[in-house]
């Protein structure tokens, strides 16, 4: 494995359900001490100040730190446990996955089981499982108290557990946690970038936390940074696997999100990304995504305003326990955003809105 492999294995197998991403924080910490001021805000978002020539404009490049994950809400009297989701899960993606739960006492596997197939009438094969229809066994037997043997309790949070692979396609790697870790791993990289380059702004890596349930540390960590401008970075879906309709697809470059459910770019910054990306011969992609946003809507309504966009990375089977993506894209996305920083000087920013 190279740099960007291990950086990628160390983070996407740390675990960081919303609300408790201390183990993903204190990782990307370690990494960027070496290049830059780190704070957090009193919600828990990591930020990192990389000063460049000038105190402004303050550029955000936003990443995530949590991962879609799962919390215990009840123990059955045979010691099985129901839980409800923390961001988007789809019942079919979770069963019989491998999962760890996260205690007092330490982490404690399971797995998600529900009703056996060979038992279903075949009316309820066709139906697609709820969450609320799951439970997790971690090893229940007779006379074996849960509670007081494993230490789990309600409230305890749950995530997939799952090892970042290179597949035989060395361009192609599998991991959970993708959404976002591929993007707390740009952070950095951006970071050690405009270090060797310099940049005439100063500029704010951040890992937000508990984005998959509403976005809520972007709106803190903005608040505290008050940026002139902002990236946020992320996966979204690709759609260059059977059964969809074309579009973004992996290999083909960093996606320019046109639209979300949380945010309409600003239309400048967005132009100024791509005619970057022709400058230094780098493929982009454009798309949408009706359902579901990123931390740039939150960072937009901040204070009086911030301009703002999304620049993705187009991943398979995101929201599960492995997601698949394309090295050479995200080299391409770090390669992008350095360049595109390094043009945010002052008239520059102050270009992009009529404030």
């Amino acid at each position: 494995m190279d740099a960007t492999e291990k950086l990628l294995k160390e983070l996407t197998e740390a675990s960081g359900a919303p609300g408790r991403e201390d183990e993903v924080a204190a990782l990307m910490e370690k990494r960027l001490r070496p290049l830059a001021g780190v704070s957090y805000d009193k919600l828990g978002s990591l930020i990192a100040e990389k000063k460049g020539s000038s105190a402004s404009p303050r550029v955000m490049i936003a990443s995530h730190l949590d991962e879609v994950a799962f919390m215990v809400s009840e123990i059955t009297k045979e010691g099985f446990l129901r839980f409800l989701p923390l961001g988007g899960w789809w019942g079919h993606v979770a069963l019989a996955q491998r999962v760890r739960v996260h205690t007092r006492k330490g982490m404690v596997r399971g797995v998600v089981g529900s009703k056996a197939p060979h038992v279903l009438q075949a009316e309820e094969k066709r139906k697609v499982l709820d969450i609320n229809q799951l439970f997790i066994d971690v090893g229940c037997a007779d006379k074996f108290d849960v509670k007081k043997k494993l230490g789990i309790e309600v409230g305890d949070v749950i995530v997939p557990e799952a090892s970042f692979e290179i597949m035989g396609n060395p361009d192609m790697y599998l991991s959970k946690a993708f959404d976002n870790r591929i993007a707390c791993a740009a952070v950095i990289d951006i970071l050690a970038g405009l270090k060797k380059t310099g940049h005439p702004n100063t500029v704010y890596g951040v890992g937000t936390v508990q984005e998959e349930v509403g976005l809520r540390g972007a709106g803190t960590a903005a608040y505290q940074v008050d940026p002139d401008v902002a990236i946020a970075i992320d996966v979204t879906v690709a759609r260059d696997t059977p059964g969809m309709a074309p579009g973004e697809a992996l290999g083909k470059g960093p996606v320019i999100i046109v639209y979300d459910g949380s945010h309409i770019p600003n239309y400048k910054l967005r132009t100024l990304v791509a005619e970057t990306a022709a400058k230094i011969k780098v493929p982009v992609q454009f798309g949408t995504l009706e359902r579901g946003g990123t931390d740039a809507g939150r960072i937009h309504m901040t204070r009086r305003g911030v301009p703002v966009m999304a620049l993705a990375i187009a991943t398979r089977y995101i929201h599960s326990h492995a997601a698949m993506l394309s090295r050479t894209d995200y080299d391409h996305w770090v390669k992008l955003l350095v360049a595109v920083i390094r043009r945010l000087d002052a008239k520059t920013v102050k270009g992009l809105t009529r404030g």
